[in-house]
């Protein structure tokens, strides 16, 4: 952080269900592999293949909040709320995402039957239900091997609202400029800071926030989801068209970053952020 300014956790976002809207949380405690609750459900098709915005952008209008039990409560335009609880069974099936595969358990039909008859395709509803079955980090950047739960690949997504705000500028200066500005549930992170300068997360390697430390592991690339209006699931152009002109890295679009817990506690509204390294 420069001189004078005192970073603090703004907003903390739960996202029970892979690609589901979520909700805010004051607080949220940190487990190795990922916010307590978050992404540890998701819809797989007939084959077991994760289903996401990608290929159903009306998951955006959709909605899950954690139950006390692990449980959820989903809820989606022209359907009636639907709790599902978490499953009794243990027997697991084999389910893919991003090409790895794990297993997971089913949940009751009812589920399935409530998102499919939304969608209007054949869906299930998995749960991540055991710790032992998460899923490795790249040991590039988990050399101690560190697991996630159903988040793209990395437990923790950590935005600043100063980056939003510069990215939104150069959105402006576009040729989609009547696309911005974009909010920050966009890009679906998990923590979202305030008080730093624009682009700050990309010199950090070390960050503590309130009693918890991170590693920071690589920017985040982003993909289509992005372009998805979370509020009526229409798709653009932005923020795609403004990152590949100013925030190339590598061969990803980049926004936000990507963090390993390097401890576990209890993450605040209003914590502070200290940078380490």
């Amino acid at each position: 952080m420069s001189k004078g300014l005192e970073a603090v956790v703004r907003g903390i976002h739960i996202h029970p269900v892979k690609s589901v809207g979520g909700y805010d949380s004051t607080q949220a405690a940190v487990e190795p592999w990922g916010l307590a609750g978050d992404r540890r459900w998701m819809l797989v098709d007939a084959d077991g293949t994760a289903v996401t915005q990608r290929e159903q952008p009306t998951l955006a209008l959709s909605s899950a909040a954690t139950l006390p039990g692990g449980g959820v409560r989903l809820s989606a335009p022209g359907r009636g709320e639907l709790v599902v609880e978490r499953p009794r069974t243990t027997a697991a099936e084999s389910v893919t995402l991003f090409g790895g595969t794990f297993e997971a358990v089913a949940a009751a039909d009812e589920a399935h039957q409530w998102f499919s008859a939304y969608l209007g395709a054949d869906v299930r509803l998995m749960h991540l239900d055991d710790p032992a079955r998460r899923r490795a980090i790249n040991p590039a950047y988990a050399p101690n091997g560190e697991t996630v739960s159903l988040a793209d690949g990395f437990p923790l997504q950590i935005a600043t609202r100063a980056s939003l705000d510069a990215l939104n500028a150069l959105i402006a200066q576009g040729d989609h400029a009547a696309e911005g500005p974009l909010p920050m549930n966009r890009f679906r992170p998990n923590v979202v800071l305030d008080g730093t300068e624009p682009w700050a997360e990309d010199t950090w390697e070390r960050i503590a926030v309130g009693e918890v430390s991170f590693r920071l592991a690589k920017p985040c690339g982003r993909c289509v989801i992005t372009t998805t209006d979370q509020a009526t699931a229409e798709r653009g152009r932005e923020p795609l068209r403004s990152l590949a002109r100013h925030r190339r890295v590598g061969k990803a679009l980049a926004f936000g970053v990507l963090v390993i817990p390097e401890t576990t506690g209890i993450l605040r509204v209003g914590d502070p952020v200290k940078v380490l390294a």
